[in-house]
């Protein structure tokens, strides 16, 4: 039981020290941060409802978890991948395509959900 304890304590504690990397040596997390932000202030501008949040607090979880896995695809292909090898450059580009559906995913709920607000405002 103690040595669950201790090694469930130090699996959260990568955890957290990979998230500390992502945010603190990634410029794409900032990014994700300033939309992520945006659609915050979009939100509780419009005074979106509880479903609402939760849908858009998915997607941007959705989002910064592809980015991470992402990087961490990045990094792995490098690591290996001593030079421009085409598989490299397919398993990265692939890696990227996650992000950008996900993107593009977190996008559209968001025009579901603020758009019709919006138009509202101005009606």
């Amino acid at each position: 039981m103690k040595q669950s304890i201790v090694y469930q304590t130090k699996s959260f504690r990568y955890a957290f020290s990979g998230l500390g990397f992502f945010f603190s040596k990634e410029i794409k997390s900032t990014i994700h941060v300033i939309a992520a932000l945006a659609a915050i202030a979009t939100g509780i501008f419009l005074k979106i409802t509880m479903l609402e949040w939760t849908i858009i607090c998915f997607c941007i979880g959705l989002v910064f978890c592809t980015e991470i896995i992402n990087t961490a695809i990045e990094d792995l292909v490098d690591l290996y991948s001593t030079s421009r090898i085409k598989k490299a450059g397919k398993i990265k580009d692939l890696g990227a395509a996650s992000v950008l559906m996900a993107s593009f995913t977190a996008f559209a709920v968001a025009l579901i959900i603020y758009l019709p607000k919006i138009i509202r405002l101005f009606h």
